[in-house]
């Protein structure tokens, strides 16, 4: 690790009542190093210094720094100063007591997960990276940026850039069947800070919004922190059920939907549901919030409209976001609103975000102008279906007895039902700790029993990589069938 050297003066705690100077030195400097505040290769400032700074002797310091060292936590060399070591003797039940204490404030469907860089088979949430045009989008950012007062001097305007909001209205009216004018639609960040706006937007405490079950935890966690009443509404193989919604929880102020790609399960909405979830809504005038979150990518049979363009413009509201289709850190996404919500989310969004336009803004919407999303997304749609074809094939060879994937040809994942007589906890669990990044589908449910299954994504992983991932799948699930 490279050392770094600490140029600015340290803080520490003070002074407890009866603590010796040294007490204090030494407890102050391993507590900063063990919470991470002087990270491992930093160099301490000088003694002579840090006596000087908190007015004691230059020997205490002395002291305390060779206590340090012969506890494990520095290292001392005449002439080289003093540097924070890269292991530390306590730092494993450190970690463990920071672990714990971030369980705590992580949503629950989160807690466990070990992410790595680079991904490992089989995350479902991560796109081709290495696919994408990046030269392409260089060129396209340093042009705008050449170009600086093209969107410095833009003024305010809540809803985002005005030329991406036309843009974004004319690509989703042509690809995705959605009736719009570009003055309906509000630039977000992406789809979870559109479904916190709309939460708080829509609903007081206590209203009711039925949410999917299995479904999607960004939306729970949205309408939670609304404190909204959430209602599990189970899913059927034609999408959310709105007979068992009406039955079991009677009406809601809103309805969360995924029907272009149920999330995590993957099936299409029906039209007839469709049209039933639409009457639902003028029925008892409430609100559909249409999450479409990568339904661009469906790689046989025709392309599924949007829902909102069934509706008359008046109760379904569409949301989606550019972080799959191009890459995560591109913090871009939107909502079409009715024309009546327009105004209400628009004050909301006022009142936590003031200034709505960047240059990533004006930078994507040359991309799209300039047709490099369309491209993009065709390049992707023909990779991404190779690649389930090979997870489909591999699946078919290794794990034949063990898994069952559905016949569902889209998105960037597919789930995966397991038939070896384990939970999708167990599952979830022996894979992780072979290294494999799959989620149990018991993340995902809020009231219902587990579905035994696992969410493997395809997309950011080539054949080869698939294929080794799927022989270490075979050899792990087979060997605790059943246990």
């Amino acid at each position: 690790m490279p050392k770094q050297v600490s140029s600015l003066e340290l803080t520490l705690e003070g002074r407890h009542d009866g603590q010796t100077l040294s007490a204090w030195l030494y407890s102050g400097l391993c507590r900063s190093i063990l919470d991470g505040r002087l990270r491992p290769g930093t160099r301490l400032p000088a003694t002579r210094d840090l006596a000087q700074q908190y007015g004691v002797s230059r020997g205490i310091v002395v002291e305390v720094f060779e206590q340090l060292q012969a506890n494990g936590y520095v290292s001392c060399r005449v002439g080289a100063g003093t540097w924070v070591n890269d292991r530390l003797p306590e730092r494993a039940p450190h970690e463990a007591r920071r672990r714990a204490r971030l369980a705590k404030v992580l949503p629950e469907p989160l807690v466990g997960l070990r992410f790595r860089v680079p991904a490992r088979p089989f995350r479902m949430n991560e796109p081709a990276l290495a696919q994408f045009p990046a030269k392409v989008w260089a060129r396209v950012a340093n042009r705008r940026l050449r170009r600086f007062s093209s969107w410095l001097e833009v003024r305010e305007n809540v809803r985002g850039y005005r030329p991406l909001c036309e843009a974004i209205a004319e690509y989703l009216g042509s690809s995705r069947g959605v009736k719009c004018a570009a003055d309906q639609i509000a630039i977000v960040s992406g789809v979870q800070q559109g479904l916190d706006l709309l939460a708080r937007c829509l609903l007081k405490p206590g209203d009711p919004v039925w949410l999917e079950d299995p479904g999607y935890f960004g939306a729970t966690i949205a309408f939670r922190n609304s404190a909204a009443k959430i209602i599990p509404v189970p899913v059927d193989q034609e999408g959310i059920s709105i007979e068992a919604g009406r039955r079991l929880y009677g009406p809601a102020k809103a309805a969360y939907v995924t029907p272009g790609r149920q999330f995590p399960l993957g099936m299409t909405m029906s039209l007839e549901r469709r049209l039933a979830l639409i009457a639902w809504a003028r029925e008892t005038g409430a609100y559909v919030i249409e999450d479409d979150y990568d339904s661009e990518f469906r790689f046989e049979g025709r392309p599924v409209p949007a829902m909102q363009g069934l509706d008359d413009g008046r109760n379904v509201v569409f949301v989606g976001s550019f972080n799959k289709l191009l890459f995560p850190s591109l913090r871009l996404g939107y909502v079409v609103l009715p024309p009546d919500l327009v105004d209400p989310f628009l004050a909301l969004r006022y009142g936590t975000d003031l200034r709505a336009v960047g240059v990533d803004q004006a930078i994507l919407c040359d991309f799209i102008e300039e047709g490099h999303l369309g491209r993009h997304i065709r390049r992707m749609r023909e990779l991404y279906a190779g690649r389930l074809a090979a997870l489909l094939a591999a699946a078919e060879r290794r794990l034949k007895g063990l898994i069952e994937i559905p016949n569902i040809r889209a998105g960037l994942y597919t789930v995966a039902y397991l038939r070896n007589g384990m939970s999708s906890r167990q599952a979830e669990t022996i894979l992780l700790q072979r290294g494999m990044e799959t989620m149990g589908l018991h993340r995902f449910a809020l009231r219902q029993p587990d579905l035994r299954g696992l969410m493997l994504g395809f997309a950011a992983f080539d054949e080869h990589a698939i294929r080794r991932g799927v022989d270490l799948m075979a050899a792990s699930l087979g060997n605790h069938a059943g246990r």
